[in-house]
């Protein structure tokens, strides 16, 4: 028999092991499932993730961070660990299929705080979301553990699970599937994905040790053989080709043919070290259904897109700051379960289209023939000549803006707004009294928020508790502290006052998730708060049901 083994060299017990019920259990602990479980920890939620692998990702999959995503990671309080591994603010320069640049996009806006494109590697963000949980006692990560069945029994969802070959059972109130494009979870519900999955695949080469300092992608529109070069952090680099029809993907992962492809666009990138060769077929799929009772789709168990406007990730980290609060509120008991259907009404939408913006990319970027390579580019060449076609192409403007149609916001109250209500609102940089400047959200708190200009106060009846900010215009100074309030900020640029003005009103609420929630404060006396407390009502908010009652 063997001696035992001493307490020192036994590995720790997972975080909260004797644990048998959780308000939320997170299937999957990749950048959706971490995120969202770090936002559900910072609301103060019990939250266990569970993961099949013994660790999170190691390979670099995603490599584009966009503004919105970055934004989600301030609020989960890790941007400043996050951002010195991100470069921030890189481009895309298309060439022909001469070999010629003809067209770049180039954003510099920083409408949410943050380039709105920028690189990383996917490994180091997941290691550093799931180093974040350990701030927290109420939430944390099960490894090799998978989820065998659920099943609900009327009161709370029951889980069976497998840890290292031993069957275990837990429970909880909620379950959210993160666990990828051939989810379990969702095949366990039944529901489809609708869509397409196309022929054309492509061959993924990641390197190390770039020797060419620049930092923006090359897009090569070439029907002989589309392909991009990404630069990355620390010297990595990403290369990607288009697989003709016929091409075995075996025979095309040979080093020695890839390194031709990768010495055509680049001599020096064709001797670098080769850390990860892959190759992929890409879909544009959605699931027919993101809520199943208890069970909730997230990430790729939702949506599929295609990887050519770098948002498979990015809408996977939106469903998250959408869900989270969401959630919260739920478990909290401040709102009813009614609220959580808002979530695939307002996402499903909205992943659908940056789907279809990915597909138009693609088709752009894969002409199939020299002729209709010389159309297309030469009809993007002659309408850059117009600047706003210009300016609209290269500020990234045909991105679809991240604005609701239907869901858990006042709407029909402000047609001339920048800002409809359902929008999530820009966050500047606004001064503080002393002359420091910080992005809005640091300012905002992590719950509903009101903003109101001079003269507005926070109105009685509202139907949440919320953090109470003074908009100081740009042209004004501080004057003395309100009682009441929770902060005063200045209008550096002027854009908050805009926002709020062009609605008719003096204030608005924002959500956790900085979207627009209502404009309040609008001329001829029209009744915000009462419309704010419906809405809140049809929710199952007892405050605001006995705000309507009184």
């Amino acid at each position: 028999m063997n001696a035992a083994l001493p307490l020192s060299s036994l590995p720790p017990p997972p975080p909260m092991a004797g644990e048998r019920h959780f308000p939320v259990v997170i299937v999957g602990a990749g950048p959706t499932g971490l995120v969202l479980a770090n936002l559900l920890a910072l609301q103060g939620v019990k939250t266990l993730v569970i993961e099949r692998n013994t660790s999170t990702v190691g390979e670099p999959r995603a490599v584009t961070i966009d503004d919105e995503s970055l934004r989600t990671v301030q609020a989960t309080g890790l941007i400043d660990t996050v951002l010195p591994q991100v470069v921030l603010g890189y481009g895309v320069h298309y060439y022909s299929w001469r070999n010629r640049e003809f067209a770049r996009i180039e954003p510099h806006s920083l409408e949410h705080g943050f380039p709105k494109r920028n690189a990383f590697r996917q490994q180091v963000l997941v290691g550093q979301l799931r180093d974040g949980l350990e701030r927290f006692d109420q939430a944390g990560i099960w490894f090799g553990t998978e989820l065998a069945a659920f099943r609900d029994d009327g009161a709370r969802l029951q889980l069976q699970l497998r840890q290292a070959g031993q069957p275990a059972a837990i429970s909880c109130d909620w379950l959210v599937a993160c666990d990828g494009g051939r989810s379990g979870v969702r095949e366990q519900l039944g529901i489809q994905l609708t869509g397409s999955t196309y022929d054309e695949k492509w061959l993924i080469v990641d390197l190390l040790e770039r020797n060419t300092a620049f930092r923006h992608t090359r897009t090569y529109c070439d029907p002989a053989r589309p392909a991009i070069r990404l630069p990355g952090p620390e010297g990595t680099l990403r290369y990607e080709f288009m697989l003709h029809p016929g091409e075995d993907p075996e025979q095309v992962l040979d080093e020695a043919q890839l390194r031709r492809w990768i010495r055509e666009r680049n001599p020096a990138d064709a001797e670098l070290a080769i850390t990860r060769k892959v190759v992929y077929a890409f879909h544009a799929r959605v699931a027919e259904s993101w809520q199943s009772g208890r069970v909730f789709l997230a990430g790729d168990a939702a949506h599929l897109t295609p990887p050519f406007a770098g948002q498979g990730m990015n809408s996977g980290v939106r469903d998250a700051a959408n869900l989270a609060w969401k959630l919260a509120a739920v478990v909290r008991g401040d709102m009813g379960p009614d609220l959580l259907a808002t979530y695939a009404q307002e996402r499903k939408p909205h992943a659908w289209s940056l789907i279809e913006m990915a597909v138009r990319i693609g088709s752009f970027m894969q002409p199939k023939s020299v002729l209709s390579a010389m159309l297309t580019q030469g009809a993007l060449k002659l309408c850059s000549l117009y600047r706003p076609v210009r300016d609209y192409v290269l500020q990234l403007k045909f991105k679809p803006k991240p604005r609701f149609h239907e869901g858990f916001f006042v709407k029909g109250h402000d047609a001339g707004a920048m800002v409809s209500a359902g929008q999530l609102l820009p966050q500047p940089r606004v001064e503080l009294p002393g002359g420091s400047q910080v992005l809005l959200d640091e300012v905002l708190g992590r719950d509903f928020a009101w903003l109101g200009l001079a003269g507005a106060a926070p109105p009685a009846g509202l139907p949440v508790t919320c953090r109470r900010v003074r908009v100081v215009a740009r042209q004004d100074d501080f004057l003395q502290p309100e009682p009441g309030l929770d902060a005063v900020v200045r209008d550096v640029d002027g854009g908050l006052e805009s926002s709020i003005r062009s609605a008719g009103a003096n204030a608005l609420m924002l959500r956790p998730d900085r979207y627009v929630l209502a404009y309040l404060g609008r001329a001829g006396g029209a009744d915000d708060v009462g419309a704010l407390q419906r809405l809140f009502q049809r929710h199952g908010s007892v405050t605001a049901a006995a705000a309507l009652a009184a």
